[in-house]
């Protein structure tokens, strides 16, 4: 057999093994899967090395996680499309005669592309890219600019289809239906805490955020033409959300339609053409390998370190901490947001979700004023996504903030762009604690459409 070492040394030099190899800039996927094969073989012998293909065989075959890729390629074909840049256009001329409008456009836009595009780099750069330069044009002040598309661009992560909702439904055991469902009222209420936030400040000080000059409105006769133009891609939004919330359709089903909807949405545009299908099979490919190869590498991890008794200490931990059960539930917020100012939203999820839901689970529906095991999951599973939200906002390694940077101008200084996130990070926490506080905003619609 191999070296004998106790669960608190064997915590350290794991977790610290990996945030160092992270620090150095290796790739999360090949990281977590390197060292839970040097740890195995290390801890047993080549027998123990049996632990790897059991782990990651049962994701391989996982029906639930084709929808991945193919929610991707949907996302892909409508931005080569350009259907986004079209749609931040109507919202835009729609809402802009309004003070802060242009920011409330571009939260607007970006909760309906996190329905279209569960991908959180697309919308920031795509928002940065068409919406940035458009405010500054009309002198909205830099931090709304910046702050909105920001926090609209982490909207993708709840509001469905979210490709984080499918990895959380797999790991944790749930259905990716009800998680879907569950995760619509959290979601709209951030966006419109974020609207809300704007506007009010833009009206308390109309420098920060003013109305598109007169000449630039639209009448609302040539509203209505605008809307007919996006008629056929939120068409597809309703239709992919619909068949998932009726039940008429699995989330997997539903994402084979959209694939299809979004071939039909791009003929009708005038895009339909072997380029655009290329560069949008090529995005897909490289997105949902790296997805599921973070998967395979981490799945491996928490594997070794639970069969090495990691869970049963973790709990012995927060036990000891003396707190309850919401005593350790915001421990377990805190640790999240913690990790999620070092480590990708996919690795978090895979590393600490498959410790803490059993944990979760052992404290019962009761402790939290829940009715069902399944309605503490769910809870908790939307409590997760809502978190990750603010990983991508919170300096100093926050994925949004260099996002953005990489298409904002460049005299504008990283500083600002960290200034700029503050407000909204402080919204979101405001929103988990919301829902943390009253966990019927995110029960209560599956109970309704799951009965």
């Amino acid at each position: 057999m191999g070296l004998e070492i106790g669960i608190e040394w064997l915590t350290l030099i794991m977790f610290g093994s990996l945030i160092a190899l992270l620090m150095a800039g290796l790739p999360l996927a090949f990281v977590t899967g390197g060292l839970a094969c040097v740890f195995l073989f290390v801890l047993g012998d080549a027998r123990a090395l049996n632990i790897v293909p059991s782990r990651i065989f049962p994701l391989m075959t996982n029906y639930q996680l084709s929808a991945i890729p193919l929610f991707i390629f949907m996302a892909a074909m409508l931005e080569r499309a350009g259907i986004i840049n079209e749609m931040f256009d109507v919202i835009y001329k729609l809402l802009g005669s309004l003070k802060g409008g242009l920011a409330a456009a571009t939260i607007l836009a970006s909760t309906i592309l996190a329905a279209m595009v569960g991908v959180i780099g697309a919308a920031v750069v795509t928002m940065g890219i068409i919406a940035l330069p458009a405010m500054l044009k009309r002198a909205y002040d830099p931090q709304i600019a910046m702050g909105s598309i920001m926090a609209g661009g982490t909207l993708g992560i709840l509001i469905p289809p979210s490709i984080l909702a499918i990895i959380y439904a797999v790991v944790a055991e749930q259905s990716v239906g009800e998680l879907f469902v569950g995760a619509v009222f959290p979601g709209l209420l951030l966006s419109g805490m974020y609207v809300l936030y704007v506007v009010v400040r833009s009206y308390l000080n109309p420098s920060l955020g003013p109305p598109i000059p007169p000449g630039e409105r639209v009448t609302p006769r040539e509203k209505l033409l605008l809307l007919g133009n996006m008629s056929a891609p939120i068409a597809l939004i309703v239709i992919v959300l619909g068949v998932i919330f009726t039940g008429i359709a699995t989330p997997v089903e539903a994402a084979g339609i959209g694939t299809f909807g979004a071939f039909i949405v791009a003929a009708i545009h005038r895009r339909l053409d072997w380029r655009t299908i290329r560069e949008a099979s090529l995005t897909t490919l490289k997105a949902s390998a790296m997805v599921i190869w973070i998967m395979f590498g981490a799945t491996i991890f928490v594997g070794l370190y639970v069969l090495e008794g990691g869970q049963d200490f973790v709990e012995g931990a927060l036990a000891a901490t003396g707190f309850g059960p919401w005593g350790i539930l915001i421990v377990m917020m805190v640790v999240l947001v913690i990790l999620g100012m070092f480590l990708d939203r996919v690795g978090i999820l895979l590393l600490a979700v498959p410790i803490f839901v059993p944990i979760v689970r052992g404290m019962g529906p009761e402790a939290f004023g829940l009715s069902s095991m399944d309605d503490l999951v769910l809870w908790f599973g939307v409590l997760y996504l809502v978190n990750m939200q603010m990983s991508f906002l919170s300096p100093p390694f926050g994925y949004a903030l260099f996002y953005l940077r990489g298409v904002a101008p460049p005299e504008i200084p990283m500083t600002s762009i960290f200034k700029a996130a503050l407000p909204f990070l402080f919204l979101q926490i405001v929103g988990l604690s919301l829902c943390m506080a009253f966990p019927q905003i995110i029960t209560w619609l599956p109970g309704v459409v799951y009965g």
